[in-house]
């Protein structure tokens, strides 16, 4: 019933037509935040293959070694997501069709990149990690190219 009522309400509220290039219209893009997370990715894969196995049955040891572990596998995972939710931003907000005459490969190099985000949290692969990173860089130097700028390509690590 309530519900009758709030759709009737909505149904008469006037609808005023808007347009935006994307979700938020700020205009403010940088691939600096995938970059960090797609570093953060590199990191944590680092990190978990360079965990050493407790020996024996020490408890406290085992629990340490699978709560260090579990935390690594964590932030790898949400740092891959959020890498690709940066990406994709990037790719269906701020790059436009007239950017393909430029960078013909454009979409191919979104979708690989978003591929790697993927296969980053499903192994514990530096090769895909790293790969990851190149990609990022390069989505990076095409986007400062599109801006008519060449942005120094800058890691934390």
């Amino acid at each position: 019933m309530f519900r009758k009522v709030l759709s009737a309400i909505f149904n008469k509220i006037p609808v005023q037509t808007v347009h935006a290039h994307c979700d938020g219209p700020c205009g403010v893009y940088d691939p600096a935040s995938a970059r960090v997370a797609a570093e953060a990715v590199l990191s944590m894969t680092k990190k978990i293959l360079a965990l050493e196995l407790p020996t024996g049955n020490d408890a406290k040891a085992w629990a340490n070694y699978n709560n260090t572990f579990s935390r690594y596998v964590a932030i790898k995972e949400d740092q891959a997501k959020e890498t690709k939710k940066e990406l994709l931003i990037l790719w269906t907000d701020y790059f436009k069709p007239e950017h393909l005459a430029t960078f013909p490969d454009l979409h191919e190099t979104f979708w690989q990149a978003s591929k790697l985000c993927s296969a980053t949290k499903v192994n514990v692969d530096q090769d895909k990690a790293e790969e990851l990173m190149q990609s990022v860089e390069k989505i990076h130097n095409m986007f400062w190219q599109s801006k008519g700028r060449s942005d120094k390509w800058v890691t934390a690590s």
